[in-house]
Order: structure tokens, then C-alpha cells, then sequence
């Protein structure tokens, strides 16, 4: 019987969701002393020390898509794979997440809003779907069900990532000369890349100079893509109208943080695509039959890119 080791702010759930799916090895939620050692650590964002007192470890699997959090702990020996979340729950959620801002936008729904509370009636000129230009950056497992879904409702869109994959339906660009073509006028601008060392501080003052006036920003990857001070210029400056933000550089956001109080912008606490326990579990419990029967793993981190 092998041991399932879950480090997870929802461990108690999770462990009892992997006893079900996994009914021949034993779920810990604590390490114990004796017996066999752990082969399995399930995890969320783990405190620093816990990966390291696992020496017997022979997978991680991270119960979010990002991964660069257990890359900066140093603690997984490179022999040892790394298995990141792709699931149904989390590109549902991000999609729903991203297409619900994209959509109060374009339809100035926001702006009705603030009408409202003024009782002014002030009818705004509307665009169709296929007038607006929308960029995402990251053509992976959540950019591509992303930008399908706007390629569905008509934009034009456009998809930029390291590789340039091709998404149907939307133009692909690739690398760093690329990135200003893909941003060029765009009227959306949608982040959902990994986080690494290429693409920290990627969104800055030259890349939102690049899209159209009155453009408008979502977030939903990590903080550090963004370089803030060049975000909060651009939208003071009113070359952005709008931005909603889901990730920071600090989280939880700091209280005296400007853009807790901007007026352009709206503020998420990290709830864009939350992991689903029960969808996850089922996926990550497949990971581990298919390391047991010798079959290749699914999603597995390349270190050398980091994701």
C-alpha cells in the first residue's frame, strides 16, 4: 500500500475524496513515523520545509495549473516529475471568469451602471463582436478554451505564446517580435500565461501603449506579469478605460494598495478558476494509476521552461 500525502489549505476534504478514488493506498493529511514512506505528495501552495521531510517522494502533483511556486521552494529533487492541474473545472472557470468581464465591456454595462445611479440617460455607442480585437496572451490550457470561446461569439481574435500555437478560428503569433503585432490596436488584452522569468513583467508601459485607446485589461494569470505602475499610468492617462485584475504581486491585496480604490479598475480576490475538489481529485487520481502502470503522465512540468 502506498502512501498519498495531501498538503492543501482544504486537506480534510481532498484526503477523503482521494480515499474513494484511490481505495488501495493510504491518504495522509500529516506525515507519520513509520511504516512505508510517502511515494505521493498532493499539493496546493505547501509551507516551506514540507516537500524537503519527504525524501522517498516519487511525484508531486500540484493541485493548481501555476507551478512556479513549488519550482521557487528548491525542494523537489529534478528526478522527481511534476504533475500541474489541467482540468475542466479550472478552464470552465476561467473562461466564465474572463468572457464575463470581456462582455460588460464591450456592452458598456458599467457604465449603465454608474447612468443608473446618476439617473442620467445616456445611450453610448455600441460595437459588434466583430469590430473588437481581442489578444490573449498564452495559448495553453486555459488561453485556448479562452479564446475559442471569443472566436464562438464572433471577435476577431488573436492568441500570442512562446511556441505559436495555432488556436481555429484565431491568428497566432509567436515570440517576443511578435508580441507587439498580437497587441497592436487590440481593443481586449487577456493574460493567462505562466509565470516565469521570460514572462515576468511582461504586460508594461510599451505593450499598453500598443493597444487601442480606450482598451481594456484582464488579468487572470499572475501579478507579477504586470509591471502596476505602468498599468495605473495607463489608466490615469486614459489610454486604458478599464481593467479587471483577479491576481496581484501581493496577495491578499494590501489595504493601502491604489487599486483597491481606482476607479477603473475592478478588484477579485484570486477566484478566477478555483479548483473544483471533486473534478480535481479524479484527475490527479488518474495521474497516479497512469504512473503506476508505466504509462506516460499528462501535463508534466518542463523545468527548463518553467511550466
Amino acid at each position: 500500500m502506498k502512501r498519498l500525502f495531501i498538503a492543501s489549505n482544504d486537506a480534510a476534504r481532498i484526503a477523503e475524496l482521494f480515499r474513494s478514488e484511490l481505495p488501495g493506498h493510504e491518504v495522509l493529511t500529516e506525515p507519520l513515523e513509520g511504516g512505508p514512506p510517502v511515494s505521493y505528495a498532493v499539493v496546493g501552495r505547501p509551507q516551506p520545509g514540507v516537500l524537503a521531510g519527504l525524501p522517498d517522494l516519487e511525484l508531486v502533483l500540484s493541485l493548481w495549473a501555476g507551478i512556479e511556486h513549488l519550482l521557487a521552494l528548491r525542494e523537489i529533487p529534478d528526478h522527481v516529475p511534476i504533475v500541474r492541474l489541467v482540468d475542466e473545472g479550472l478552464a470552465g472557470g476561467m473562461a466564465d471568469w474572463v468572457l464575463a468581464h470581456a462582455l460588460a465591456w464591450h456592452r458598456n454595462l458599467g457604465l449603465y451602471r454608474d447612468f443608473q445611479a446618476k439617473r442620467e440617460w445616456s445611450p453610448q455607442q455600441e460595437k459588434l463582436a466583430r469590430e473588437r480585437i481581442v489578444a490573449i496572451l498564452g495559448a495553453g490550457a486555459l488561453g485556448t478554451p479562452v479564446a475559442e470561446h471569443f472566436v464562438r461569439f464572433g471577435f476577431q481574435t488573436r492568441v500570442w505564446s512562446r511556441s505559436g500555437r495555432a488556436v481555429a478560428g484565431a491568428q497566432s503569433f509567436a515570440g517576443r517580435e511578435g508580441l507587439p503585432r498580437a497587441a497592436a490596436d487590440a481593443d481586449i488584452l487577456v493574460n493567462l500565461l505562466p509565470l516565469t522569468p521570460e514572462t515576468t513583467d511582461i504586460v508594461d508601459a510599451r505593450l499598453l501603449a500598443a493597444l487601442a485607446d480606450g482598451a481594456f485589461f484582464i488579468n487572470g494569470a499572475r501579478g507579477r506579469h504586470v509591471v502596476d505602475a505602468d498599468l495605473l499610468a495607463a489608466l490615469d492617462a486614459g489610454h486604458l478605460s478599464g481593467a479587471a485584475l483577479d491576481v496581484f504581486r501581493t496577495e491578499p491585496l494590501p489595504a493601502d494598495d491604489p487599486l483597491w480604490q481606482h476607479p477603473k479598475v475592478i478588484v477579485s480576490p484570486h477566484v478566477a478558476a478555483p479548483t473544483h475538489p471533486a473534478v480535481a481529485v479524479k484527475e490527479v487520481a488518474e495521474s497516479i494509476r497512469r504512473f503506476e502502470r508505466g504509462q506516460p503522465l499528462p501535463n508534466t512540468v518542463d523545468r527548463s521552461l518553467g511550466y
